[in-house]
C-alpha cells in the first residue's frame, strides 16, 4: 500500500507540476547552417546526422551515412555520427588498473571494451547548454562516478562550430571532478564525398601524416608495437586511392595511425580525402596523437536515409584519439586526467571542392 500510495504521490505531483525531466530529456535536431553548407546535429549521442556541401559544379549532396529516424540511431550498432566515449576504441580484456585499483568495464566486444561500454556517449542524452544557427551547438554531459565501470563524476562537454565560410569544428573537453580517470573522446562520423549513397570509397584519394601505426591482434587489441608504414599497405603518407592495395589488407583499414607533428604546431595535419567524381576535397587537422583510419568493414546493409542500403566500405572514418587500449600499455601517451586537470581534443574539418 506505501507503495503505491508513493506512486499516486509522484504521479499527481507530475500532472500538477509537470515532469521535471522532460525539458532534460527532449530529444531535438539542430541545423548549423552557413550558405550552401549545412551540419545537422541531434543531442541524442551528440551525433552528426548530415553534412550537406556543394560539389565542383554547385549541387548539393549530403557526404555522411546515417539514418532516418532517431529511433534507428537508438538501436544503431555502427556508432554513425557518434560523440564517443568516455573512452572511444578498444578496452583490452575490458578491464584496466589505475592507482593500485582494477576497474571492470562492460564487454561489449569480444571480450573486450569497445567505445565506452554497451551504452557509452553516444547512446545518452545530452543538454544543450548554447545554440546559434550561424555558429555553433554547445553539448554538455555529466557522466557519474562508476558509469560503464569507470571511476570518478566527469564533466563533459563538446561544441560543434562553423570558422569562416568552409571549415567545422570540434571541441571536445572533459574534466574529472573527483578522481583520475581515462578520457578519450571521438567523432565516429563515416564520410563519403561523392555522397552517402554513391557507393564503395575505393576510388576516394586519401593521404594520411602518420609515418607508423600500432599493430593490434586477431581482436584488434594492440600488441604495444609502434611500426613503420613504409613499404607496407598502411603506407599513405604521399596520396593514393583506397582500393589501390585494399586486397593486402584482410578485412579492410581499422588501425590506429601515430600521427606526424613535424612542424610543431598545435593542431597538425592528419589527412587529405580527395574523390574525384565530385571535386569534393576534405582536410582535416587535431591536437591529438592518433587517428582510427576505418574503412566501415563490419557494415552489413544497414538501411540508412531515404531507405538506402548501405554496404561494406561505403564510407571512411578518421577518428582522431589517443591510443587504443593506452590504459594497457604504459608505453603509449596516457589518456589519465586527474581532477584540477582538462582533456581537450580539437578536430578541424576543411570543406573545398
Amino acid at each position: 500500500m506505501a507503495k503505491t500510495s508513493l506512486l499516486y504521490c509522484f504521479a499527481l505531483i507530475i500532472l500538477i507540476l509537470g515532469n521535471p525531466c522532460t525539458a532534460e530529456e527532449e530529444i531535438k535536431v539542430y541545423e548549423l547552417k552557413k550558405g550552401d553548407f549545412s551540419v545537422k546535429i541531434t543531442n541524442y549521442g551528440a551525433t552528426v546526422l548530415s553534412v550537406i556541401l556543394p560539389d565542383k559544379n554547385g549541387n548539393l549532396d549530403d557526404v555522411v551515412l546515417g539514418y532516418n529516424s532517431i529511433e534507428d540511431y537508438k538501436n544503431d550498432t555502427t556508432y554513425f555520427g557518434g560523440l564517443i566515449g568516455r573512452v572511444a576504441n578498444r578496452i583490452g580484456g575490458a578491464k584496466f588498473e589505475l592507482n593500485g585499483v582494477e576497474y571492470k568495464l562492460p564487454a561489449n566486444d569480444h571480450g573486450n571494451t569497445l567505445h565506452g561500454g554497451s551504452k557509452g556517449f553516444s547512446d545518452v542524452i545530452w543538454t544543450v547548454e548554447d545554440y546559434q544557427e550561424d555558429s555553433h551547438l554547445t553539448l554538455t554531459y555529466n557522466s557519474f562516478d562508476g558509469e560503464q565501470g569507470f571511476p570518478g563524476d566527469l564533466s563533459v562537454k563538446v561544441t560543434y562550430m562553423f570558422i569562416g565560410t568552409n571549415k567545422l569544428a570540434i571541441k571536445m573537453q572533459a574534466k574529472p571532478l573527483n578522481k583520475a580517470t581515462p578520457v578519450n573522446l571521438a567523432s565516429h562520423t563515416y564520410w563519403n564525398l561523392g555522397g552517402h549513397t554513391s557507393g564503395n570509397i575505393f576510388s576516394h584519394t586519401i593521404q594520411l601524416f602518420g609515418s607508423k601505426i600500432t599493430p593490434v591482434n586477431d581482436k584488434l587489441i594492440p600488441t604495444g608495437q609502434i611500426t613503420p608504414v613504409e613499404g607496407t599497405a598502411y603506407d599513405f603518407l604521399k596520396p593514393r586511392t583506397i582500393g589501390s592495395k585494399f586486397s593486402d589488407i584482410p578485412g579492410g583499414y581499422d588501425i590506429n595511425y601515430v600521427l606526424d607533428n613535424t612542424e610543431g604546431k598545435h593542431l597538425q595535419r592528419v589527412a587529405i580525402v580527395q574523390e574525384s567524381k565530385s571535386g569534393r576535397k576534405m582536410e582535416l587537422w587535431t591536437n591529438k596523437p592518433g587517428v582510427q583510419f576505418y574503412t566501415s568493414n563490419m557494415l552489413e546493409n544497414a538501411k540508412g536515409k531515404g531507405g538506402f542500403v548501405y554496404s561494406k566500405y561505403a564510407a571512411l572514418c578518421l577518428e582522431t584519439q589517443g591510443f587504443p587500449d593506452s590504459v594497457n600499455h604504459p608505453n603509449f601517451p596516457s589518456q589519465i586526467v586527474n581532477p584540477g586537470e582538462t582533456y581537450k581534443h580539437i578536430m578541424v574539418y576543411r570543406f573545398t571542392a
